[in-house]
This record gives C-alpha cells, structure tokens and sequence, in this order.
C-alpha cells in the first residue's frame, strides 16, 4: 500500500507548530542570555537560545516527519529525499541578544525543489505569518496582501541588510542611491521579517546581499503568495542567490534598474 502524500495544510500545521516552539523559546531566555559567541566575525553572533531552538524545531518536524530532510542555520542538513524543511530557528540574533525586539522563527518546506509551505512566528508581536504553494498568505489567518505603491518616489518605504563581514560595504552604493532619491530607507536586522513586511504592506521593497537559504525560504514563498515579487538583480526568481530583490511588484523593474546601474 503507498502512503498519501501530505497535505499542505497538514505540512502547514507542523510549520506553525514549529515555529511557535521556537517562539516560546526566544521568549523564555529573552534577556536572560548568558552565552554569546562570533561565529564568522565579530558580528555574526549566535547563543545557546538559536541551539536549542534549532533542536525544538527538528523534534516537531522529525517526529510528525521522521523521513524528511531539514536543513537549518545551525546544524546543517540531515537527510535526504524530496521533503526538504528550511529553518532558521532565530532569525535577528544580533538583535535578540541586545535584547532589540526584532526577531523571529522560520520555517520553511520544499517539495521537489519548490517552495511550498512557509510559517515566520515573531513572538514579541505575537504574529504569525504563513503560506501554502497557490494558497494565499496570511497574518494570524487573515489574508494579507502587498502594497500597491507605485514608485520610488511614491515615496516607497524600502529596507535593506549588510552581512555580517567586510563585502556589506559594496552595498552602501546602493543605498547612496536610495538615500539621494529621497527614499526612506529601513534596517532592521531580521531578514525574514523583511519579506512579511513587504507582503503585509508595511513595506514596499527590500533587498540584500548574502542571505541564506534559511533567511528567505520561508518569507520568500509568503511574499509571493501576497502578490509580490522575489528575484535576484538579474530579475532570475532565485530567492536563494547572492542577492535577494522582493518588490510589491509594481516596483520591481525600477528597483532592480537601480540596483543594476
């Protein structure tokens, strides 16, 4: 007898599980954390809470799952097959340990390669973000959907992001042309959170260099699912290259126009 397939909506419901218990985490030992170490510079910093809230998110998904592979920010991948769960179990950790409130959970599933089911939990605010492939996304289960600001110039409300080495600076170009046109210009530190910010409205575009696979995955399918737009500077739909654009979609062609100059 073959097994059925999972529904998205029952892969969805383990997501939401997931990230919620990572979210729990980060509440307990919010300005309690006690051990902060660099991990590729002296910026890039991860503490016990991002461990043990990696573990969190595996023992939801292994145990509802236990033949799925996962791929997080902290252990790596482990398995392997067409079921590839995408997490980053805190997103924001700079943030979150100088006790800035701007952090959050994020998971993410793949099947076959496509990205199909995305839950984003950011427990300071209480607000869950989650998508299905085709389904719509949602702000604690009500729709929601991106800006309809047209330019730039509108004025738009666009963020951005440095990584954590020296090669952020090749961004400051970018940002000197945001800045001379007029643009207010955002930064704040949680990527994923980004990308729901643009898909809920409150921003209207975003872009970074050197984010991961764990960043965006989720966020990425939950911003299209609003009805924007996620490329690279070429304007390829490759959330996961070395440069992420997310646009309402109105302003894409012009962001990325800038971007390219």
């Amino acid at each position: 007898m073959t097994t059925a397939a999972p529904s998205l909506q029952a892969l969805l419901q383990v997501a939401v599980q997931a990230a919620q218990a990572a979210g729990a985490i980060h509440l307990k030992y919010l300005g309690k954390v006690e051990q902060v170490r660099a991990k590729s510079s002296f910026a890039d910093l991860v503490t016990e809470v991002d461990g043990e809230a990696e573990q969190a998110i595996r023992r939801v998904i292994l145990s509802a799952y236990p033949d799925h592979a996962v791929l997080g920010e902290e252990e790596g991948q482990s398995g392997e097959g067409d079921y590839r769960w995408i997490v980053d179990p805190l997103d924001g950790t700079v943030n979150y340990a100088h006790g800035y409130p701007v952090f959050c959970s994020s998971v993410g599933l793949e099947i076959g390669g496509v990205r199909s089911v995305g839950a984003i939990f950011d427990p300071t605010r209480g607000e869950l973000f989650t998508a299905t492939h085709g389904g719509g996304a949602f702000l604690n289960g009500q729709p929601i959907g991106v800006s309809r600001v047209p330019t730039l110039n509108t004025p738009a409300l666009v963020a951005t992001g440095f990584p954590y080495d020296t090669s952020g600076e090749r961004n400051l170009v970018h940002v000197a042309k945001i800045l001379r046109l007029g643009v207010p210009l955002r930064r704040p530190g949680a990527a994923a959170l980004d990308l729901c910010n643009v898909a809920c409205g409150r921003m209207d575009a975003y872009w970074e260099y050197g984010t991961h696979p764990w960043d965006v995955a989720a966020g990425s399918l939950i911003l299209e699912e609003a009805g924007g737009r996620v490329t690279d500077v070429r304007g390829q739909p490759d959330p996961y290259a070395e440069m992420i654009v997310a646009t309402n979609g109105q302003l894409h062609p012009e962001l990325l126009a800038l971007l390219q100059e």
